[in-house]
């Protein structure tokens, strides 16, 4: 509502402004070329701004006009530019709260002089209706959105699981593997379970891409550089990378089958993970070698190949001490024979009863039974306590027993001191012929030639000084050593 009793609107800018000065209506009646009255005295209306305070009468318009209607459109176009800064504030004044009102300069050229005591013109926005507008909405909510993001900080070294699709229940940052706290069974599993499983007309889908991929690379090695860049070259490649893409994902949707059939295995000497990846060297095989013409599902051919290539890795690598393929054979149909035996006899069969079923000699089954037992370790602890180990029962038979070792330097000291009673000859062909120094014994060719004697020569000392040795005046020193 304006001060002279015209209702305006809500969004309706009041402009306030001081009667001008003498010297202000002599410009403006200088602006008009062609004499007219003044149109702009105190006591006429301003038409140049709509919202001016009204007079008590209307000045005249010039005759022409032209000057007129041309600071009409300045003063128009200065009162658009106000409402629209007032627009903008009232946006703004929306934001801060209700029945808010700011001031501000005037943006119309009229608005641009100040008065004679130096005060500028105002203009005042009602924002009491005012709406708030979509831009201020859009950026109201894109600051209540905003929240801050918090940087993840996991542990050094650590394995971050993202989940491949958007649907899956895996978190994009999942818990930390770090060393023994991880469960990779759980993991392997947990990957393998994605991947959906396979009917027998898509098994026979993905088999006819596998052999027709397997056809294209036999092709693709007997040609040239220039033939594969030709269009049959570069046909060939397309499938050959189809049937790669055709046994992955048969493996893909197998790997459950694999895991299984390893369960059975587990205890005997292998890791569950390890039986698991010679399971899958078994898989790939029957994946390359799987005929669908035969009409049988792709697990029932490639079960035989899986426990195949588990038994035979275990055969290899489950025994501290390697025992080759064929013997291990031997051994486990000996251990089935001898249960199944145990139990028709109810007791433990003799060699000679499973050597008669085996087909094979006493003595042989004695000695299968010898390879197929079992290391033990000598850490092995015994007892309910543990305080002793298997090794501690174990004699050493390498060991030197202390009595034992002090008998055998008295008596080398006893040779040394009987050799001294002899010549120098003698007890040097001595020496030489029972390797008491180095431990090699000599001949009597190698001997002699040592001395520059004959080898009868030597033979004939080595006598001589033998009958000595033995004359109970020496001999009796060396008696006791013998006992």
């Amino acid at each position: 509502m304006l001060a002279g009793g015209l209702d305006m609107g809500p969004h309706t800018a009041r402009k306030r402004r001081r009667p001008e000065s003498a010297s202000g209506r002599d410009d403006e009646r200088k602006r008009c070329s062609h004499g007219s009255p003044d149109h702009d005295d105190d006591g006429g209306r301003d038409h140049r701004g709509r919202g001016a305070r009204q007079g008590p009468r209307a000045p005249d318009r010039c005759e022409e006009g032209g000057c007129c209607e041309e600071d009409d459109r300045r003063e128009g176009a200065g009162e658009e530019g106000t409402r629209g800064e007032g627009d903008d504030r009232e946006g703004r004044v929306r934001r801060e709260g209700p029945r808010k009102s700011t001031r501000s300069k005037a943006s119309a050229p009229e608005a641009e002089e100040e008065d004679d005591d130096g005060e500028e013109p105002v203009v005042e926005v009602e924002a009491d209706d005012a709406a708030e507008t979509p831009e201020v909405a859009d950026e109201g909510a894109e600051k209540d959105s905003e929240e801050p993001v918090k940087d993840i900080v996991l542990p050094k070294g650590a394995l971050v699981l993202k989940a491949d699709d958007e649907d899956d229940d895996v978190p994009v940052y999942s818990t930390a593997i770090t060393g023994a706290t991880a469960d990779p069974v759980k993991d392997y599993l947990k990957q393998i379970g994605k991947v959906a499983l396979l009917n027998a007309a898509e098994e026979v889908e993905l088999a006819m891409r596998i052999e027709a991929g397997l056809f294209a690379e036999e092709k693709l090695s007997s040609m040239g550089k220039d033939e594969i860049r030709s269009t049959l070259g570069r046909e060939l490649s397309w499938v050959a990378k189809d049937g790669q893409r055709a046994k992955s994902h048969l493996l893909g949707a197998n790997l459950r089958l694999v895991v299984s059939l390893a369960k059975r295995y587990t205890g005997r000497g292998m890791q569950f993970l390890d039986l698991i990846q010679e399971g899958n060297l078994g898989l790939i095989r029957a994946v390359e070698k799987f005929d669908y013409t035969k009409g049988f599902k792709f697990s029932t051919y490639a079960t035989w190949w899986i426990r195949q290539a588990i038994t035979r890795a275990m055969a290899d690598q489950a025994r501290t001490i390697r025992i080759p393929v064929h013997m291990v054979e031997v051994i486990n149909k000996l251990a089935r024979v001898q249960r199944q035996m145990l139990q028709d006899l109810g007791r433990e069969p003799t060699p000679e009863e499973l050597s008669r079923e085996l087909d094979m000699t006493p003595e042989k089954v004695i000695e299968v039974q010898k390879y197929g037992r079992e290391p033990i370790s000598l850490h092995t602890p015994l007892g309910e306590d543990g305080d002793s180990e298997f090794g501690d029962l174990i004699e050493d038979t390498e060991a030197v027993v202390p009595a034992d070792a002090v008998g055998f330097t008295m008596l080398q000291k006893q040779l040394e001191s009987l050799l001294d009673s002899l010549s120098e000859r003698e007890a040097g062909v001595i020496r030489m012929r029972f390797g008491l120094g180095d431990g090699m014994p000599k001949t009597l060719d190698q001997i002699g030639d040592t001395f520059g004697v004959t080898r009868e020569r030597i033979r004939q000392i080595e006598s001589k000084t033998m009958a000595k040795l033995r004359h109970p005046s020496r001999s009796q020193s060396l008696r006791d050593y013998l006992e």
